[in-house]
């Protein structure tokens, strides 16, 4: 892995981060160019994970996913949370596009996506991140937590 990589990797996923969490902001407009920039910045994480990486090889992050969970886990590695990821990035151009379509997909729809990307974004910045980046998950999930609690309708 040299430099380079590693900061391009990093950088796009945490970019795609800080536009999850602006495109959550109630009061924030227009909240699909954040939305879009986002996906924009998973995707080209995702490639750039692939390229620098794992070279263009499922096996190979598969076999690195595994690591990562056993590291976690106590020895107990799964790779198949690259499923999740993979779930995720249609997911998250499934919505992007539903935005710029202007679909409307309802309430079940846009619950899911929220608690998909929340537990996913959760555990990428605060169960499997290091150092700052730990810090900033947790930081942007009590936000989050706070728009929440903000939000809520009680009846």
């Amino acid at each position: 892995m040299n430099p380079p990589g590693e900061a391009i990797t990093l950088w796009t996923v945490r970019a795609a981060f800080a536009c999850y969490l602006i495109a959550l902001h109630p009061r924030l407009e227009p909240r699909r160019a954040w939305w879009t920039a986002g996906f924009a910045f998973f995707a080209a994480h995702v490639a750039a994970a692939f390229h620098f990486y794992h070279h263009w090889s499922h096996a190979a992050a598969w076999l690195d996913t595994q690591r990562q969970t056993a590291a976690l886990m106590g020895g107990r590695g799964w790779g198949g949370g690259l499923w999740f990821n993979y779930v995720f990035a249609a997911v998250w151009a499934a919505d992007v596009a539903r935005t710029w379509l202007g679909a409307k997909w309802g309430r079940p729809w846009r619950i899911f996506v929220q608690v998909f990307f929340a537990f996913l974004f959760f555990n990428a910045t605060v169960v499997f991140g290091h150092g700052a980046i730990r810090w900033t998950g947790a930081a942007g999930f009590l936000w989050l937590g706070l728009l929440a609690a903000r939000n809520i309708r009680f009846r």
